[in-house]
């Protein structure tokens, strides 16, 4: 496979992943003895992440089979339900049917399976901050799949998921804040490698990130939304002249450069009023508004709801609150 790393040269392939935000996860260790199978059901919401440490299994996804050996990482973008196996026939069980120990709040160990050939799994299920990644969210595949492990190019790849595969055979103090964060680290590589390597439509969100002119403006957008960002200011960040600027990204993400930025600004305000207990005030500030008035106003104008009505229902999510009756995994 192709090395999942980004030239520093083309960055700004990979500006939008700081949209990505997890307001929660929840990770698994498994370990698995043929025969076996696991059916996960449609988490909404979340980004799931198998990684196969040891062994090799089959995932069965939208009417589709494939093989993963040591080494692969499969990234459900958008919570699809599906099927792990250790065998194209083997039966499966319902994950919430199967018993695991809770190691921790975000953390979780199964032991399942026949007793056979053993395969080692280390999981994720990340719950994404929807109104920051509606955007980057509906323009990923389903399915993103990486193998990597034998791939001489892919070093940094290989290096995290060596380090999870040392982490999960044997579970050390801090064991668990190691292996959540490299779960963190390879969805990042994974959306970096697709970023890198796919064939990206011609227009659209994504491509605008890979134009190089219209990349560069993107990122100080979303770098920086409190600025006082003038469209001069922005053709002169993406080094073109204002017409020619305000054309080509009209053309790339579908509307102009300054009512892009008031939405992006909004859409971030939602995120934060629902993931943080900030004043509405700091808020309005962070996102460019200099008036908590004019903000309100925006705001609802934009999202049909008041930024007070949006923070009361909707409190802050920890990883805890995550958990149908305790446990995603169990």
């Amino acid at each position: 496979m192709v090395n999942p790393r980004i030239p520093v040269a083309d960055d700004h392939l990979g500006g939008g992943l700081h949209l990505l935000r997890f307001n929660g996860a929840l990770y698994c260790r498994a370990d698995l003895s043929a025969p076996w199978g696991v059916e996960f059901p449609e988490l909404e919401g979340f980004m799931m992440l198998p990684v196969v440490l040891a062994g090799r299994c089959i995932l069965e996804i939208g009417g589709e089979r494939h093989t993963l050996e040591a080494g692969s990482a499969a990234l459900i973008t958008r919570g699809a339900p599906h099927r792990l196996l250790s065998a194209t026939h083997a039966a499966s069980t319902p994950l919430f049917d199967i018993p695991v120990e809770q190691v921790s709040e975000t953390f979780e160990h199964m032991r399942f399976g026949g007793g056979g050939d053993r395969t080692q799994i280390a999981y994720a299920a990340m719950r994404v901050d929807a109104p920051l990644t509606a955007r980057l969210i509906a323009e990923l595949p389903g399915l993103i799949r990486v193998d990597a492990w034998d791939d001489r190019e892919a070093g940094s790849f290989q290096t995290v998921l060596r380090l999870l595969a040392r982490e999960a055979e044997d579970i050390q103090p801090g064991g668990e804040a190691v292996m959540t964060r490299l779960a963190d680290v390879l969805v990042i590589q994974v959306l970096r490698w697709w970023l890198q390597n796919a064939e990206v439509p011609a227009t659209g969100w994504l491509a605008a990130l890979r134009d190089p002119h219209v990349g560069r403006a993107l990122g100080r957008m979303h770098a920086r939304p409190d600025h006082d960002w003038t469209l001069v200011e922005l053709a002169r960040e993406a080094n073109m002249s204002r017409s020619a600027f305000a054309e080509r990204f009209t053309t790339l993400v579908g509307e102009p450069p300054m009512r892009y930025l008031a939405g992006w600004r909004l859409e971030q305000a939602h995120s934060e009023l629902t993931r943080t207990t900030d004043p509405i005030a700091s808020i309005s500030s962070r996102v460019g508004y200099t008036s908590e008035a004019a903000f309100s106003r925006a705001f609802k104008r934009h999202h049909g709801t008041t930024p007070g009505a949006v923070r009361r229902a909707s409190p802050p999510v920890g990883p805890g609150a995550l958990r149908p009756s305790s446990a995603v995994f169990g």
